[in-house]
């Protein structure tokens, strides 16, 4: 349903670094690189996510409401995502764990990157 989605930063080389360690922990790496542009995507073969400065110069915001979550394969790469982010000078929004409002088998966790916007890792457990 959709091609990707791109987040703006005001710290772009920070940003950069922040996601290369984060999401290398759930096998998501660099796969292009426009840093001349201020302009990175992430993905597993093809662009899913970006991290880019905005386009028309104006600074970066987090909008309230919204949220990227990545997905992960187990409950350890969530785990590892959450320790990774908070490594990388994240801020934790809601520690790895079980989520049953959301299904019995969803297991997740929140951050804020460095800019503020809420991310997430998620896994869907094996039926019981």
């Amino acid at each position: 349903m959709l091609s990707h989605v791109s987040l703006g930063t005001n710290r772009f080389e920070e940003a950069v670094a922040f996601y290369d360690r984060v999401l290398a922990t759930l096998g998501v790496g660099r796969v292009m690189d426009l840093s001349a542009q201020r302009a990175v995507a992430y993905g597993r073969a093809f662009p899913e996510f970006w991290v880019q400065a905005p386009c028309d110069g104006q600074r970066a915001q987090a909008a309230n409401g919204v949220h990227v979550a990545f997905l992960a394969a187990s409950p350890q790469q969530v785990q590892a995502f959450h320790a990774a982010a908070l490594a990388a000078g994240g801020t934790d929004d809601g520690a790895p764990g079980p989520r049953p409002h959301y299904g019995p088998q969803y297991w997740g966790c929140f951050v804020r990157d460095l800019d503020g916007h809420k991310i997430e890792a998620m896994a869907w457990l094996p039926a019981a």
